[in-house]
């Protein structure tokens, strides 16, 4: 890893103390906390992720997947999504992610555009190299 200046350091380790601060992002780490110690759950987010995993890999590989394998794994699914303590790992997952999205953003404009982005400048924008542009 590049040595940032101590400056820049010095702000990185401000915003993450704000960020570990901020309660609604406490409230996400502890259900992912929650999510840990729960056996249940972390099984029933495993065998999801191994079903997904598999029927994607199935549909890469240009197989068709059968009525019966994917109802199996939409019923695994909902059975998950329905479990609280799963639902609140995966909406702190999907939080903890677009945070950092957001925050990568904005540090990648400020780079593009050589002082501190505007709204408007992070409008529309997904990244550079994405195609839409």
């Amino acid at each position: 890893m590049t040595t940032l200046p101590p400056t820049i350091q010095a702000k990185l380790e401000d915003l993450c103390r704000t960020i570990l601060t901020e309660p609604h992002l406490e409230a996400m780490r502890l259900q992912v906390d929650q999510f840990m110690i729960n056996d249940e759950a972390r099984s029933q987010y495993a065998k999801v992720s191994e079903q997904g995993e598999h029927l994607h890999h199935k549909q890469m590989q240009g197989v068709q997947l059968g009525d019966e394998e994917v109802s199996v794994f939409e019923k695994e699914r909902d059975s998950l999504l329905k479990n609280p303590v799963a639902r609140g790992f995966l909406d702190a997952q999907e939080t903890f992610q677009s945070l950092q999205e957001s925050v990568n953003k904005f540090v990648t404009k400020t780079l593009e555009l050589g002082r501190v982005p505007q709204a408007s400048d992070l409008e529309g924008s997904c990244g550079s190299g994405c195609g839409c542009h």
